[in-house]
C-alpha cells in the first residue's frame, strides 16, 4: 500500500512501518530521522540496524569509530550506511542544518561485525541498458545482500530512475516483505508504483509497502528523476537471494528482442 507523507518531515524520528504496529506485516521497523545542525541521536536497541544517509552531512560514531559522511545529492551519489547488530550502541550527530537519515531495523539474534559501508564500497550497476530501446535503463545501487553480508536479515539497496522510464522491470515478484521509499527531482515530480493489479501514484517522501508475492514494477513521469531506497526483509527459513520474473514478460531482456516499431 501507500503511505502519503504530506508535506517534510518534523525534526527527530518519524515512524513509518513498526514491527509491532502499523503495517507490522513489513517484520521491519522503517522510518525518517531529520536533524539540525548539531543535533544528536543515541540508539542502543536490541534490533538489527541500518543508518542509510539520504542527504547532510553527519558523524556516525559506534563501537571505537568515529566517522564523518557527507552526501549532496541521493541522485548523483552514491550511499553513506551503517549497518550494526542488536544493541550495538550508535551515535549520530548532524554536522549539517538539515541532515535525513533512512532507519531500517528487524529482529536478529546473530552476532555480525558492524560496518559503515562506504560510497566506494556500494555496487552500482546500469540495469536494463541495451535492451527495450533503453525505456528501463536505471541505476541500481545494492549496499547489502547476502552476498557480502551473510547473518543480516535485512537487504538494502537504492534505484535512480531516469526521467520517462521505468524500473523493477520485467515485473517481478518474491515472498518477502520490501520497502520502498521515494524522493523526486524536482521534488514535485511524481511517478507510479504497480501492486499486483493495482496501480498508485507515488510523489516525494512517499512510502510503499510490497507484500508477499505482489509484482512492483515502477515508472517515472517525464522531466523528472526517481529516487527510492529498497529495503527486503529475508523470512527466517527463506531469505532473499533473486526474485521470480513474470515468464510471459522476460523475453523483452534479449538484447535482440524486435520491439515496435522496428517490427
Amino acid at each position: 500500500m501507500r503511505i502519503r507523507q504530506q508535506g517534510s518531515f518534523n525534526n527527530g524520528y518519524n515512524a513509518i512501518t513498526q514491527m509491532n504496529g502499523k503495517h507490522s506485516d513489513m517484520l521491519m521497523d522503517f522510518g525518517i530521522l531529520k536533524l539540525d545542525q548539531e543535533q544528536k541521536m543515541i540508539s542502543v536497541d536490541d534490533k538489527e540496524r541500518a543508518y542509510l544517509l539520504i542527504k547532510g552531512e553527519v558523524i556516525f560514531e559506534w563501537d571505537e569509530h568515529k566517522v564523518t559522511a557527507k552526501r549532496v545529492s541521493c541522485f548523483d551519489e552514491n550511499p553513506w550506511c551503517l549497518h550494526v547488530p542488536q544493541n550495538e550502541r550508535v551515535t549520530i550527530t548532524s554536522v549539517s542544518e538539515d541532515s535525513e537519515i533512512a532507519v531500517q531495523a528487524t529482529n536478529n539474534e546473530k552476532s555480525f561485525p558492524a560496518k559503515l559501508y562506504t560510497p566506494e564500497e556500494c555496487m552500482s550497476e546500469q540495469r536494463g541498458q541495451g535492451t527495450m530501446k533503453e525505456t528501463s535503463t536505471r541505476t541500481v545501487r545494492t549496499i547489502f545482500d547476502k552476498s557480502n553480508t551473510e547473518h543480516a536479515n535485512l537487504v538494502l539497496g537504492e534505484v535512480i530512475d531516469h526521467p520517462g522510464k521505468w524500473s523493477s522491470y520485467p515485473p517481478h515478484h518474491h515472498p518477502q516483505p520490501e520497502i520502498y521509499f521515494y524522493k523526486f527531482y524536482p521534488e514535485n515530480g511524481f511517478g507510479y508504483a504497480e501492486l499486483g493489479e493495482d496501480v498508485v501514484k507515488v510523489r516525494n517522501n512517499d512510502t510503499v509497502t510490497i507484500a508477499e508475492g505482489l509484482t512492483h514494477p515502477q515508472a517515472t513521469a517525464p522531466g523528472y528523476a526517481m529516487y527510492y531506497l529498497w529495503v527486503i526483509r529475508h523470512l527466517d527459513s527463506n531469505p532473499y537471494i533473486t526474485p521470480t520474473f513474470v515468464e510471459e514478460h522476460t523475453w523483452v531482456m534479449d538484447k535482440e528482442a524486435k520491439i515496435w516499431p522496428d517490427k
